[in-house]
């Protein structure tokens, strides 16, 4: 008699984690906010700019009201698809976590307004998708990558009472350093032939001549950009689908140093502002200066460096797992207040 009863309890017992279990995965792929049609956590979000009223696209991934992480891509004007990578390790860590297109790149509404293109009205951009999935300053991260990067380090200088963690990946805090470490570092480990080719399609400012980009690929890109000898499917479909437009206009033509908008952008001297958990990574084959990016977490008042000995500019993809296991470590760190 008294094994019937125990085996009862544990068939209930059983029964109930089956359940529990079946509720939190309910709960968990629950993105209808609305009662309208479940789009696996698509959402066009209005954002008001000076010159009208445009959307943003934005997606979705669980349900986790302690952490949600903006998923900020570079660029400027490339898209979330290189950041797909980020789908396994945080639904695999049970993150909340949205993948976001921003004004004028492939997904999004794309304004011909040239005046739309600055940082400041990114910022606000940001700021307004922050609202719209509503992140709060207990549960907000920001991860930028390249471009993406120099958003997030001025959406912190701007709103950081609005966040919990920062990341930064793979970019420096001065477009003149990044332009300097360009041209005295990783120029010089070209081979001289290849280097003056460069240059000199540049002095013409031939940038749309295919024989730079020729150059560009093999001896810089892959170097620099992403090691891995294959490229990824998503990265090659942001490399398709980037707004060439305002990227020239903002980056200039290519990655090799900063011409355009932001040629002259600089907030390291700034840095002391942020007050926040701040992660910066760097990595050794990075088109930014690693050891610039260990000063930066050093600038900043609650620093870590992330070093990926394997990486390059993409360290997500061709460091990955020293990447991820770093990136999860600080998040989980910072929401355990252990950092």
């Amino acid at each position: 008699m008294r094994y019937i009863f125990f085996l009862t309890i544990f068939l209930l017992t059983i029964s109930c984690q089956k359940e529990n279990k079946s509720e939190t995965l309910k709960e968990y792929f629950t993105y209808n906010q609305k009662n309208t049609i479940e789009s696996a956590g698509i959402q066009m979000i209005p954002i008001k700019t000076p010159v009208g009223e445009f959307k943003v696209w934005t997606k979705r991934f669980g349900n986790n009201p302690k952490i949600k992480i903006l998923l900020l891509h570079g660029g400027p004007a490339m898209t979330h698809e290189y950041m797909e990578c980020f789908e396994t390790f945080f639904q695999r860590e049970g993150f909340e976590f949205y993948e976001y297109d921003q004004l004028g790149s492939y997904y999004s509404d794309q304004p011909k307004d040239s005046s739309l293109w600055t940082t400041e009205r990114f910022v606000e951009e940001v700021e307004q998708v922050r609202k719209a999935i509503g992140a709060e300053n207990n549960n907000f991260y920001i991860l930028g990558n390249s471009w993406g990067g120099i958003l997030a380090m001025e959406y912190a200088l701007k709103y950081q009472k609005n966040l919990k963690g920062l990341l930064i990946s793979n970019m420096v805090a001065s477009a003149p350093e990044y332009g300097k470490y360009a041209d005295e570092v990783l120029a010089k480990q070209m081979k001289p032939e290849i280097l003056a080719e460069i240059r000199a399609l540049e002095a013409k400012k031939d940038f749309t001549n295919p024989r730079y980009m020729e150059l560009l690929i093999p001896n810089f890109y892959k170097e620099h950009l992403c090691r891995l000898k294959e490229w990824p499917d998503g990265l090659n479909r942001a490399v398709k689908h980037t707004n060439g437009e305002i990227y020239t206009m903002m980056q200039g033509p290519s990655e090799f140093g900063i011409s355009g908008r932001l040629a002259k952008w600089d907030i390291k001297n700034r840095l002391k502002e942020i007050e926040i958990p701040t992660l910066m990574i760097g990595a050794k084959y990075d088109t930014m200066d690693p050891k610039a990016m260990e000063e930066q977490s050093k600038l900043v008042q609650k620093g870590r460096f992330l070093y990926c000995p394997n990486g390059s500019h993409l360290a997500m993809w061709d460091d990955q797992q020293v990447f991820m296991k770093g990136v999860i470590k600080f998040i989980k760190d910072v929401d355990h207040n252990e950092f």
